[in-house]
């Protein structure tokens, strides 16, 4: 008796009954909106002050080591609260947790400018990633939780805003803050967008009552391995290149001990009773299939941002004004080819499986014929591929996220959002370690090969070292074209890599619909 009313008060307190969704509105669509706004602002925050990092530490008088400093301590904070925000969504309700961490957020980034020292710089940038890191999930769980079933698959093409729209973003609005208002609004363009997001927020979703009891279960183990383990392995990824990865005693620790902590977490999850990853999850076909795929997706959608830019940079010397162009021409049609997109997958018809292989397929294209790319390019010469993959990137994002989340039930979602965040925020990570990386060891590889065919050369006199400089440069720009080529093809490999899981993994589905009325 005595052993089981031990059990009885050990057990987790159970949860209330869920209340019933609000009828969807104009004031709901309002607080949906507001949510939208605030994670998109997140997301240009991040891409924004990636490309104005050489105008910032130049006005902050900072070294060039210190500088990825402040972009590899705001990533690690950033992923990782996408993790365990949808648990304190559910603790302290959706509306309060949200307008808490767009306050905290655009006040960090008011503060930034302002930084007496980098080290100070270091901490507001830390803090601003967490908060930042804790709005992507809030736009999923509110898409999941409050649009009805008919129009559920026009919020999650609002989700992919954040995948496709916002990145694209980041090099035209760090143009356009550098070079014609000042390199504090890097930092300032998030107050106003959050301002009006909390309004928004404030007035359109509704209150839920907090439920603080869930501390009495809080997972602490999980919190405690799992934190740092992301952090550790983020920064692992962002700082590899320049430290030369495993050559590097920092690097080393920070891979082994964040390795060692995720597969504590990932025991830990597995069989705690409120975890924050539910793992079990994975065995559903379509919900594994769709984190694999997102992985893959988000690291050639960042090549194809980040290839391009840094060929026009090095090859032409394309400031970020010159460059954005390229990446308006994919960003702006991405407000019609959202909707588009859910609209035909919207079609009971359409498998969405063939939509996904045929957007992998001309993403894929865009960056196979893209690595025939030679000296001679201009930025005109990357706008017929960057039409690929306007319509590309909604079809091979859209239908991942109807795999993952129809037939969810409900009390799911948070554990679908921290799943499927954590690793769209790490797939963004795992982009730059590669890019990085290979692209240091193929330029390298190059470099050297260049030389090795040019021969011996004899001794310059002062009238040969012009031309001699001049071979140095040529030589340099060769690496880089060919640099470029080879990244552009893994890319293309990785594009129709994921196409051949897609007749494995993934089952049909079909459009959410409104559940039939009873019948009397």
């Amino acid at each position: 008796m005595t052993a089981v009313a031990a059990a009885a008060s050990a057990a987790p307190t159970p949860a209330p009954a869920p209340l019933a969704p609000p009828a969807f509105g104009p004031r709901l669509a309002t607080g949906l909106v507001g949510v939208l706004l605030a994670s998109l602002t997140a997301g240009l925050n991040e891409h924004v002050t990636e490309v104005a990092l050489m105008d910032v530490r130049g006005a902050l008088s900072i070294g060039h080591d210190e500088g990825t400093w402040l972009t590899a301590l705001y990533e690690g904070t950033n992923v990782a609260a996408m993790a365990f925000a949808p648990w304190c969504s559910v603790t302290f309700s959706l509306r309060r947790f949200t307008i808490g961490a767009v306050l905290v957020f655009a006040f960090l980034g008011f503060l930034c400018p302002f930084a007496p020292d980098v080290g100070t710089l270091y901490g507001l940038r830390t803090l601003q990633g967490l908060a930042g890191g804790s709005l992507p999930p809030m736009l999923m769980t509110v898409a999941l939780r409050y649009l009805p079933a008919n129009i559920k698959i026009y919020g999650l093409a609002g989700y992919a805003l954040t995948a496709t729209f916002g990145p694209s973003l980041g090099t035209p609005l760090a143009a356009l803050w550098t070079d014609y208002v000042g390199w504090p609004m890097v930092f300032w363009q998030v107050v106003p967008l959050c301002l009006i997001s909390v309004i928004a927020i404030g007035w359109g979703l509704p209150q839920d009552p907090l439920r603080l009891e869930r501390f009495k279960t809080f997972n602490w183990i999980g919190l405690v391995t799992g934190f740092p383990a992301i952090v550790m392995l983020v920064i692992a990824l962002e700082q590899g290149d320049r430290l030369d990865w495993l050559n590097s005693q920092l690097i080393r620790a920070l891979v082994g001990g964040g390795g060692m902590l995720l597969l504590l977490f990932l025991v830990n999850e597995w069989s705690h009773p409120l975890p924050f990853f539910k793992l079990q999850m994975l065995a559903r076909r379509n919900f594994s299939h769709s984190l694999i795929t997102l992985a893959g997706v988000l690291v050639v959608f960042l090549g194809v941002i980040v290839i391009p830019s840094e060929y026009l940079a090095e090859v032409r010397g394309y400031r970020p004004l010159e460059t954005a162009p390229l990446a308006l021409i994919v960003a702006l049609p991405q407000l019609v080819a959202l909707p588009l997109t859910a609209a035909i997958l919207n079609i009971e018809r359409v498998d969405c499986r063939w939509v996904l292989a045929i957007g992998l397929a001309m993403v894929a294209t865009s960056c196979a014929l893209a690595s025939f790319v030679t000296a001679d390019w201009v930025r005109e010469n990357f706008y017929l591929l960057q039409m690929l993959q306007i319509m590309g990137q909604p079809m091979a994002v859209i239908p991942l996220l109807m795999l993952a989340t129809t037939g969810l039930p409900p009390v799911e979602g948070p554990w679908a959002s921290a799943m499927f965040n954590t690793t769209k925020g790490f797939a963004a990570a795992l982009g730059t370690g590669i890019v990085g990386g290979v692209g240091t060891i193929r330029e390298h590889y190059h470099s050297e090969m260049l030389v090795d065919r040019l021969g011996t050369l004899g001794q310059p006199n002062s009238r040969e070292a012009g031309a001699l400089t001049e071979l140095a440069e040529r030589i340099h720009t060769q690496a880089i074209v060919l640099t470029s080529s080879d990244l552009y093809l893994v890319m293309a490999a990785i594009g129709f890599g994921l196409i051949l899981l897609i007749p494995i993994l993934p089952t049909r589905i079909y459009p959410p619909r409104p559940a039939a009325p009873a019948k009397p």
